[in-house]
C-alpha cells in the first residue's frame, strides 16, 4: 500500500541545512531538500498523486449503492468529504511512515541533530512536502466536487479547515509513531496497514457513522480519523449538532497529545539493529 522511498546518501539532505539560519529558514531548507527526493522519487510521487483518486472513484461504486439520504447526503457529498480523509490518511500516513524510515535508516535523521535543527523541527520539515501536497490535492477534490458532482459550496469552512489542519497534526505525529516499530522502508507496507483498514472501514470514510450500529458507531468514533472526518463533514455540509462537533475537536486533539507523547518517548533516531 505505501511506497518505497528511493536511497540517497545522508549529505544530500543534512547537507542543505546551514548554520545560523532561523527556525523557518531551516523549516524551508530541509523542505525544499524533501521536495527534491519526493520529485526523484517518481514511484513515492506517483502514488502519491494518482492513489487517492483511485480510492475515491472506487469508492463511488459503493456509496451508490447506500441510501445516504438517510444521513442528509448525496453520492457527491460523500465522495469528496470521504476522499479529503483518504488523501490526508494516503498522503500524509503512508508516505510520512517509509519517509521517516528511509531517513533513519541512511543516518540521515541521526546527522541532522548534530546540527542546529531540534528534534521537532527535524520531524515537521520533514513532513512539509506530504503535507503541501495534501492540502493541495484537497483542493482540487473540493473544486472538481463543486464544479462536477451535485455539491454545494462548504457552509461552515471554518470547521473544514480545522478538520483537515487537525488531520495533518494527527496523521504526522501516528507517520512518527509507526515509523518506530517499522524495521525498514518495505515492512511499512505491513506496519501501515492496520490503520488504513480502520480508517477506510471505521472512522466514516467510506460508510457514514450514522449507517452503522450504534455500538460498533460508539466504537468506531474513538479511531484516531473519526473526529478528523466528522470535522471535514460538518464543515462541508452544515447542521451539525454542537455536541458531536465538540466531541469531534476533543478525539481529535486527545489523538494529537497521545500521538506526539508517544513520538516524543518511543520515535528511534538511529538504524534498528
Amino acid at each position: 500500500m505505501t511506497t518505497s522511498v528511493a536511497k540517497t546518501r545522508p549529505t544530500q539532505t543534512a547537507g542543505t541545512i546551514t548554520r545560523g539560519t532561523s527556525a523557518a529558514g531551516r523549516l524551508g531548507a530541509l523542505g525544499r531538500a524533501e521536495v527534491t527526493l519526493l520529485v526523484r522519487n517518481r514511484t513515492a510521487l506517483s502514488v502519491a498523486l494518482f492513489f487517492p483518486v483511485l480510492m475515491v472513484v472506487v469508492a463511488k461504486s459503493t456509496l451508490e449503492e447506500m441510501d445516504l439520504g438517510k444521513v442528509g447526503m448525496n453520492v457527491g457529498e460523500a465522495m469528496v468529504t470521504g476522499g479529503i480523509g483518504m488523501v490526508l490518511l494516503l498522503v500524509v500516513h503512508l508516505n510520512l511512515v517509509s519517509a521517516y524510515v528511509a531517513r533513519r535508516e541512511e543516518l540521515v535523521l541521526k546527522r541532522l541533530r548534530t546540527g542546529e535543527l531540534s528534534d521537532r523541527e527535524i520531524l515537521i520539515g520533514t513532513a512539509l512536502p506530504a503535507a503541501g501536497l495534501a492540502v493541495a490535492q484537497c483542493a482540487v477534490l473540493m473544486a472538481a466536487g463543486i464544479a462536477f458532482l451535485d455539491v454545494g459550496a462548504p457552509a461552515r469552512p471554518d470547521l473544514l479547515i480545522a478538520g483537515i489542519g487537525a488531520g495533518l497534526v494527527v496523521l504526522t505525529a501516528l507517520a512518527a509513531v509507526t515509523a518506530a516499530v517499522t524495521r525498514t522502508v518495505e515492512s511499512a507496507q505491513i506496519t501501515t496497514m492496520p490503520m488504513f483498514m480502520l480508517s477506510v472501514g471505521g472512522s466514516g470514510l467510506l460508510i457514514p457513522l450514522e449507517m452503522m450500529p450504534d455500538t460498533v458507531a460508539s466504537v468506531c468514533e474513538l479511531l484516531p480519523m473519526t473526529g478528523i472526518t466528522t470535522l471535514v463533514r460538518a464543515g462541508w455540509l452544515g447542521g451539525a449538532d454542537g455536541g458531536d462537533v465538540t466531541t469531534a475537536a476533543v478525539t481529535a486533539l486527545v489523538w494529537a497529545g497521545i500521538s506526539v507523547f508517544a513520538v516524543q518517548r518511543w520515535f528511534r533516531w538511529e538504524p534498528r539493529r
